[in-house]
């Protein structure tokens, strides 16, 4: 099996079934010490750099916990705004990158540029792990949804998600290349003018992901036994802010998944995820229900953060 030491964590499309579940045992591992908030030595002689050029909460702060849970230090930036690489120099991401390597032994990216991070890579010899870029891809959120199924569900292979939201979104697109590695049949529900782009499309159907495309959840939601949310009111994720003010719109009926439709039409083992932040897609009132899940996700990240960062700086093995 190739090592994970000093590798990149940018797509999805880069990984073998193997490895997803290498990678989930050493989350399961590495749990004990979240759940029971402890800190450990395991990285105590690394540093973690955080380059993030769009706003975060849980990503940053996720992997900053898990680095901190597992013993190392944290330095970076958290907008790109209070650095030369966002000031009037707008410096390149080459010449922040070589200097950014020289500070820590990981580097954690978000960028609204789709392929920044792999630009990043070529220029730096420590490990990069994609934070999110623009409208490409968001790998350790789907690792951390992978990792959620498998705690709640005791598998992944077999069950049949439905993908409700924005396909042009970087989850989305990792999603996708995710399950392309295991049995699991998919629906994408969209609006029309929000589809899957041609290129992740065409690439799924290349890697024999079981997929159709639909455009109302209420008609396929039965069927679901993981129900993955993210809003259909979305920023512009080629800036690094969005700075609208008032109304943004509403979530269509045919997108939200409220309690009455979960209690209607889901299956009662169903579970429901969000990556987080909403809008109105999930109404507060589904947070007490059964298939509520995206609390537990929310930790979970910092678990699966834990184990990428204790692999790509060979904590583990």
């Amino acid at each position: 099996m190739r090592s994970f030491a000093g590798r990149d964590i940018i797509s999805l499309k880069d990984f073998e079934r193997h490895e997803f579940e290498r990678v989930l045992e050493t989350a399961e591992k590495l749990a004990p010490i979240a759940h029971n908030r402890k800190n450990v030595d395991l990285l105590k002689e690394k540093t973690m750099v955080t380059a993030f050029y769009q706003p975060s909460t849980r990503t940053r702060l996720a992997h900053e916990a898990a680095m901190l849970r597992l013993g190392g230090k944290v330095t970076g930036f958290s907008d790109a705004k209070m650095t030369r690489a966002g000031d009037f120099y707008m410096e390149s991401i080459k010449d922040t990158f070589k200097m950014l390597e020289n500070y820590g032994d990981v580097i954690v990216m978000r960028h609204f540029m789709k392929g920044a991070p792999h630009e990043a890579s070529k220029w730096v010899s420590v490990p990069i792990i994609n934070g999110g870029d623009g409208w490409g891809e968001h790998p350790t959120q789907i690792l951390t949804d992978l990792y959620t199924v498998k705690r709640e569900k005791g598998r992944i292979d077999g069950l049949k998600w439905v993908a409700v939201g924005d396909m042009r979104m970087r989850t989305m697109h990792s999603l996708g290349h995710a399950l392309t590695q295991f049995d699991c049949p998919i629906t994408f529900i969209a609006p029309e003018d929000m589809s899957l782009p041609d290129e992740y499309r065409e690439d799924f159907k290349r890697n024999s992901l079981n997929f159709t495309e639909g455009g109302d959840v209420r008609e396929v939601i039965e069927e679901a036994d993981i129900i993955l949310v993210e809003p259909v009111v979305q920023p512009d994720y080629t800036k690094s802010r969005d700075e609208r003010d008032g109304d943004v719109g509403q979530t269509p009926p045919e997108f939200k998944i409220t309690k009455e439709l979960l209690e209607t039409k889901a299956k009662s083992d169903a579970i429901l995820l969000h990556s987080l932040p909403r809008m109105d897609e999930i109404p507060p009132d589904v947070d007490q229900t059964r298939w509520a899940r995206y609390w537990q996700e929310g930790f979970n990240g910092v678990v699966m953060r834990m184990a990428l960062l204790a692999l790509v700086l060979g904590g583990m093995e």
